[in-house]
């Protein structure tokens, strides 16, 4: 909820950020149209993106095209295709965002996900999470269940079918954690500092920075 306003906040960090060309690593970038329109008018330099769909790659390359990089593009879970990029890698990335992907991983996985990013990020480099977040109090069924009000509230297009399948997904996939988790498993594996870059109205979503 609130992608359009979380991505405008990025496009303004990115173009802030960086005045020289920089590399971008997307994780779970789907079709890349949110990534694209965040990296309009930046000096990107190299475009890589992971992702399970090959059908949503191949809407990738396409989106990815206007912005006149490199681009490269992996079929696979970035969990497992991470750890190659280490293993194999000539340099580093500056930028690594992944939107609306980590909680999909258990407790255990996301720190490991973490540090990884960590060692795959060149120096001043920044690990960029678009996800959900949910507050210190709140348990994940507490959170969730306040998550499908808000769907049943504000999506109004949804029938009662799909509503269910979101329903189901959720309930089965989704596995957010604290802002507190999610800075101590930086700070714990080398990160020096962590800022939420955006939070949206209802506190369901947000866009934290990592800095190497």
């Amino acid at each position: 909820m609130g992608h359009r306003e979380l991505y405008d906040v990025l496009q303004v960090f990115l173009a802030d950020r960086f005045s020289q060309p920089f590399t971008f690593l997307d994780l779970g970038c789907g079709d890349a149209t949110f990534s694209v329109r965040a990296l309009a008018n930046t000096p990107i330099s190299l475009y890589q993106g992971i992702d399970l769909s090959a059908a949503a790659l191949e809407i990738a390359r396409q989106n990815v095209a206007v912005l006149s990089c490199p681009a490269r593009f992996i079929e696979g879970n970035f969990f497992t295709v991470v750890p190659e990029l280490i293993s194999n890698r000539d340099d580093g990335f500056d930028v690594i965002l992944a939107s609306f992907a980590l909680h999909h991983l258990s407790y255990e996985q996301k720190e490991q996900t973490i540090a990884r990013l960590h060692e795959l990020l060149n120096p001043d480099g920044v690990f960029l999470l678009a996800d959900v977040v949910r507050p210190q109090e709140e348990t994940r069924e507490n959170y969730l269940h306040r998550y499908l009000g808000n769907v049943r509230r504000d999506w109004q297009a949804v029938s009662a079918e799909e509503y269910a399948s979101i329903e189901e997904h959720l309930l089965s996939k989704d596995f957010p954690e604290t802002e507190a988790t999610l800075t101590t498993f930086a700070s714990q594996n080398g990160f020096s500092k962590v800022e939420n870059l955006y939070q949206d109205k209802i506190d369901t979503t947000q866009l934290l920075c990592f800095f190497r």
